[in-house]
């Protein structure tokens, strides 16, 4: 009897689907795409509607063949890719090459006539858990191939195609070779150096705040903002205008003017989405996001479960939604009554928004079963897996709880010396305390001051509210009178805008409308991998190619560059997707506009790469000037007269544009070869020790950090940077010693178990803790020590 045949994209996911449908099915897994546009060309014929030419890509003919193979054979096959654009495109990919087969099989044993096999029937599935109940309902309800889904899809591969075959090739040859752009990717660039030159533009404001601590007939004591003077809301500029104040009130009295009590409600947060879980595990895990989604994928395909077999843990991942299931609901309300009691249970269901761009396409990341909690799994689950698993699960939990209630109490306190310059001066101390936990029981989320991505927020008065919120307060009555134990007249500054770490990023790319929930990890990891930023102390700074590569793009492509434009193309795709728009309009609107740029671009765009910028500085080698170059690490100074002179130096310009040579930093030491001192220069971040004689003497080494490498105790711990410039530390007898780590080592000893190497460690918050560099140690210096350390 013919089996039929699924169709799925990973093995994982069909092991699980194979186990629950049985001996009727026969699944198999493509590997991901199978066809794509040619590597070698453009792969898009422009002038007859933008018509792709797909080619199997090379890895995967072995795999489309078995597909096909097996299809000759089947009555009818199922495909099931994941439920999105992408896994339509795959879908409908593989159904072509299947209705495409003229292959023959046979008639029968014995026989040795062949005829043509029968086509099957084709139809497509969506499982949105890998689940018995998901996979039963999917397989229940087969559906047509969705031709308006795999449009937005081929619309967003064409798009890219243009942009990147286009743009790339431009930049090869007006700045160096191997650069290329995205029409997404370019975009977020350009979102981190705009980020930048707002830093770089801020001018610090300088303004003052007076406090003053007291104490009423009851302990403890408390601190009290000024806030008003003579009825106008007090700024303070300068330190003169807080100590006329400070002098002022200093001699009191202080009264109880007015108590004010109100009770707040925290409501909870609804359950994760794509970009909400990128940014939440980045915050509470430290999780970069293309990690997140890959220890995602995992739980979404099924974990093999003892008793059980593979066993689909979460709903599926990429989802801009935060709808619900009724019986998801249902269990999740049992979950909390019986866990945590009717009063953590709200008397209707908690409701939540979708953004007005969501596709509402899938549910709301989520467990799949409530039977299944976190600690039951976790002998079974990986470190990343169980961590994930455990937000996911919380977040939802938390989801369907009551609110949190807190108490906050204001005191407003009136100093009011007779005559003084400062008549009716207003103090205020505010407090909170938590009456009711709620859904804080089993979810602590981003609602403390902080964004979901760890940054404080740039307004002053917030922040300052926050902290007095931790202010514990005294119980005292209108009309007290309070004793001024001190003054506190404080200095501030404005800060600047905070730079993108890697979730608020994804953040802003959400809230702008730029990409989609499954591209959001992608952008994030292309751009650091490109070079155009990185990371330092988890915040993404534009690199110095990064900055020319856009202020390049955003002068010769001022359309492709704007983000509204990008933002405004996702609403096409997601139109096409709809059956709202056609595929060749949509293209048609923006490759007008592109080419255009383009070809103007061709002839105006400078020439980076061969511009000499003169800076009037003398060559110290030659005597000849030293210029501006771009390179591939960026800019830098070099001898006009190259490749005669190769003299070469680091500089820095002024605020008022002038250029400033970088004196080199001495190693301490001369070069064992020519006697030259020797100096730190730097490869991709890391630093080494050249001879000062470069380019006749070539001589140089790693630099040393100063600890003794743990492993053989022969060799010192260096600095290195890997081929895609990540930092790290190595033994220095490398290949002979192998040990690396890629936190920096210091030359302590583990107190546990005696290891001569410890490592520093950034934790959550952006804390250091000093940690032991052996594999599977626990050992960790005391929190003091480490404070002092730091």
């Amino acid at each position: 009897m013919a089996r039929s045949l699924v169709v799925v994209e990973s093995p994982a996911k069909a092991k699980t689907i194979q186990k629950i449908l049985g001996k009727g099915y026969q699944v198999l897994s493509s590997m991901g795409h199978v066809k794509d546009l040619p590597k070698s060309r453009l792969g898009v014929d422009v002038e007859n509607g933008f018509a792709p030419t797909y080619v199997v890509i090379k890895e995967r003919k072995k795999v489309l063949g078995e597909i096909v193979e097996a299809s000759r054979a089947s009555k009818a096959v199922y495909l099931a890719p994941d439920p999105d654009r992408e896994g339509e495109a795959i879908a409908w990919h593989i159904a072509d090459a299947i209705r495409s087969d003229n292959g023959k099989k046979k008639k029968g044993k014995g026989k040795k006539k062949e005829e043509l096999a029968p086509r099957p029937e084709i139809r497509r599935v969506l499982f949105h858990e890998i689940t018995r109940k998901g996979i039963t309902q999917g397989m229940a309800d087969p559906r047509p191939l969705d031709r308006s889904k795999f449009d937005s899809q081929q619309a967003r591969r064409i798009l890219d195609r243009l942009v990147g075959y286009t743009l790339s090739p431009l930049l090869w040859s007006k700045v160096r070779r191997g650069l290329s752009a995205g029409r997404v990717q370019s975009v977020a660039v350009k979102i981190v150096c705009v980020r930048e030159r707002g830093i770089g533009a801020f001018v610090p404001e300088e303004y003052w705040s007076l406090s003053a601590r007291l104490t009423g007939s009851v302990l403890p004591s408390f601190l009290a903002k000024l806030v008003e003077a003579g009825g106008e809301k007090v700024r303070l500029r300068t330190e003169q205008e807080t100590l006329v104040l400070r002098k002022a009130v200093e001699s009191g009295p202080f009264v109880v003017r007015e108590i004010r009590k109100k009770l707040r409600r925290r409501s909870a947060p609804a359950p994760f989405t794509t970009s909400k879980l990128q940014q939440e595990a980045a915050r509470a895990l430290r999780m970069p996001p293309y990690k997140t989604m890959m220890v995602a994928q995992s739980l979404y395909e099924g974990v093999d479960i003892p008793g059980a077999g593979l066993v689909g843990l979460i709903t599926y991942m990429r989802t801009d939604s935060v709808r619900v299931a009724e019986e998801a609901l249902e269990a999740v309300r049992a979950h909390i009554r019986a866990t945590h009691g009717e009063a953590y249970l709200p008397g209707a269901p908690n409701t939540y928004r979708n953004r007005k761009t969501s596709q509402d396409a899938h549910e709301a990341i989520r467990p799949t079963s409530m039977e299944l909690s976190p600690e039951k799994l976790k002998p079974i689950l990986s470190r990343e897996q169980y961590r994930l698993y455990s937000l996911i699960w919380n977040r939802f939990v938390a989801s369907q709880m009551a609110p949190a209630e807190f108490e906050q109490t204001t005191i407003d306190i009136l100093c009011d010396p007779s005559g003084g310059a400062a008549e009716g001066c207003l103090f205020r101390a505010t407090g909170s305390v938590p009456r009711f936990p709620g859904y804080l029981e089993v979810y602590q989320d981003g609602a403390d001051g902080r964004d979901a991505s760890g940054d404080k927020g740039s307004e002053n008065g917030d922040a300052a509210e926050a902290k007095e919120d931790g202010n514990l307060l005294p119980l005292l009555a209108e009309g007290e009178r309070l004793e001024l134990n001190e003054l506190v007249g404080a200095q501030h500054f404005t800060q600047p805008p905070p730079r993108f770490s890697e979730s608020s990023l994804i953040k802003e790319l959400e809230e702008q409308g730029i990409g989609r929930p499954s591209t959001y990890a992608a952008i994030v990891k292309t751009i650091k991998d490109r070079g155009y930023v990185r990371l330092e102390e988890g915040k993404f700074q534009p690199t110095e190619l990064g900055r020319v590569v856009t202020g390049l793009l955003e002068e010769s492509f001022p359309k492709v560059m704007d983000v509204a434009f990008t933002a405004q193309m996702e609403e096409e795709l997601d139109q096409i997707e709809d059956g709202e728009r056609e595929l060749s309009l949509a293209l048609e609107g923006f490759y007008q506009p592109f080419s255009e740029e383009l070809e103007r671009a061709k002839l105006s765009m400078p020439k980076v790469k061969d511009e000499l910028i003169a800076t009037g500085i003398a060559c110290s080698a030659c005597g000849g000037e030293m210029v501006i170059r771009f390179g591939r690490a960026g800019r830098f100074l070099a001898c006009r007269n190259y490749p005669e002179c190769r003299n070469t130096a680091n500089f820095r310009e002024t605020a008022e544009g002038k250029v400033e040579l970088l004196p080199d930093e001495e190693a301490g030491a001369a070069c064992d070869k020519c006697g030259k001192p020797m100096v730190v220069r730097k490869w991709k971040g890391a630093r080494y020790i050249a001879c000062s004689g470069y380019p006749e003497c070539r001589n140089s080494r790693p630099y040393a950090i100063g600890v003794t490498c743990p492993e053989c105790r022969e060799g010192e711990i260096v600095e290195r940077a890997s081929r895609m410039g990540k930092f790290f530390y190595s033994c220095s007898r490398f290949p002979g010693c192998r040990f690396a780590s890629w936190s920096r080592l210091l030359p302590e000893t583990c107190p546990v178990c005696g290891y001569t190497a410890m490592a520093e460690r950034m934790r959550k918050g952006g804390k250091t803790e000093i940690v032991c560099a052996r594999k599977g140690c626990k050992g960790k210096k005391p929190e003091d020590a480490w404070n002092a350390a730091g």
